[in-house]
């Protein structure tokens, strides 16, 4: 059976309303506490190291804490399943080092026992779009085309930065290693830190010859087309993250992804609640009160009968079970329901004969109402208004 993951704030050891700061502090002390230089050989303390560099890769991105606040593990578009779950985190341990130099403000682990160089790779920026979708698209999830305009692999060196295949040499600022030490004078004494290469960026190498289409940084501008799937169930203000469809990395390095904001358009029949549509119905007189069949349309764009009972009285409401919209994929089953509410047509002009029909039953107790009907309406408005 698969372990059950825990709660992002209760992995960092912080509050839901925690700010960025705090939440980079938790981070950094859990991140030296179990670092594999530290404890070589101990599995449980890097699955920790691990753990904890999962939901910081979440809670310190805005948009991702936001979703995951929303929808925990099960967010729209894959969700948070580990290191190769949604939100383009495919990460392994050299994507986690790749992150210390946000959390240590451009410095390494170096000093834990060696501190072995790990292989930097750099990772395109992300990309984001508007899409405007109908009831009728959320219904069904859609899928939408897009000419993005964006950073490509240079096709003249493949991504290499280099011209004619002319390669790499040792970088000689670092040697190689791709950090440089940085020795400092403090109140307690002398003090060592290390900071990412500036002349390598911390790749170690450099090209001898730089391509004359990109200038040895990999990526040129240039335009894709991106089909993206835009799941059931989708709501106003949600993001769909799309992994690796944003701008190519330098180097061959990480692209990266592609967030859809949805926008949802207006309808002109069904106005929605949640996943639940609201269908305001008409009725005329004679239907209201001998009773009858009524057709009613769906967000499928067919009609389906319904009963109505002899007697209704305007601002009843009919719920259909599960003729709503669907739930968004990743937070639950089931569709929403249709709500119908009943409101009763009276006409605003008579001919004389009809004049004269209605004048026959002016005076009938059956038209006046009963204290209990007056009573509900009178509850309705009250509420209405409360």
């Amino acid at each position: 059976m698969a372990q059950q993951k825990r709660d992002y704030y209760e992995v960092l050891g912080v509050a839901k309303n925690a700010t960025e700061d705090e939440i980079k502090k938790a981070y950094r002390k859990i991140a030296i506490k179990y670092h594999p230089d530290r404890n070589p050989g101990d599995k449980e303390a890097e699955e920790k190291f691990k753990e904890a560099a999962e939901a910081y890769n979440v809670l310190h991105d805005p948009q991702k804490r936001q979703q995951y606040d929303q929808f925990g593990f099960n967010a729209p578009g894959g969700g948070f399943g580990g290191f190769d779950g949604g939100f383009g985190t495919s990460m392994n341990m050299d994507d986690i080092f790749s992150m210390f130099g946000d959390i240590f403000g451009g410095h390494g682990f170096g000093g834990f026992g060696g501190g072995q160089r790990r292989t930097q790779q750099h990772r395109g920026n992300d990309l984001r779009l508007k899409v405007r979708l109908t009831l009728e698209e959320i219904n069904q999830g859609v899928k939408k085309k897009f000419k993005v305009r964006k950073d490509i692999t240079c096709s003249h060196c493949h991504g290499s930065g280099a011209e004619d295949g002319s390669g790499t040499e040792q970088c000689p600022t670092c040697h190689g290693s791709g950090v440089i030490t940085h020795t400092t004078q403090s109140i307690f004494g002398m003090m060592q830190t290390q900071g990412v290469c500036p002349t390598c960026q911390g790749l170690g190498q450099v090209i001898k010859h730089k391509c004359h289409e990109c200038g040895g940084s990999g990526v040129v501008k240039g335009e894709e087309v991106v089909e993206i799937n835009i799941p059931a169930g989708v709501a106003e203000g949600m993001v769909v993250n799309v992994p690796g469809k944003g701008n190519a990395g330098r180097l061959n390095g990480i692209n990266g992804d592609i967030q859809v904001l949805i926008e949802e358009e207006p309808h002109d029949t069904f106005i929605r609640d949640g996943n639940d549509l609201i269908y305001n119905l008409l009725l005329d007189f004679p239907t209201a009160a001998l009773g009858g069949e009524v057709e009613i349309p769906t967000i499928e764009g067919n009609k389906l009968k319904i009963k109505i009972e002899n007697g209704t009285q305007p601002g009843k409401t009919l719920r259909l079970r599960g003729k709503g919209l669907p739930v968004v994929q990743g937070y639950g089953s089931g569709r929403g329901d249709l709500v119908v509410n009943i409101s009763v047509y009276v006409p605003r002009t008579l001919s004389r004969d009809e004049k004269h029909a209605l004048e026959q039953f002016r005076d009938s107790d059956n038209f006046k109402g009963d204290k209990q009907t007056r009573d509900s309406i009178f509850s309705r408005f009250k509420n209405y208004f409360s």
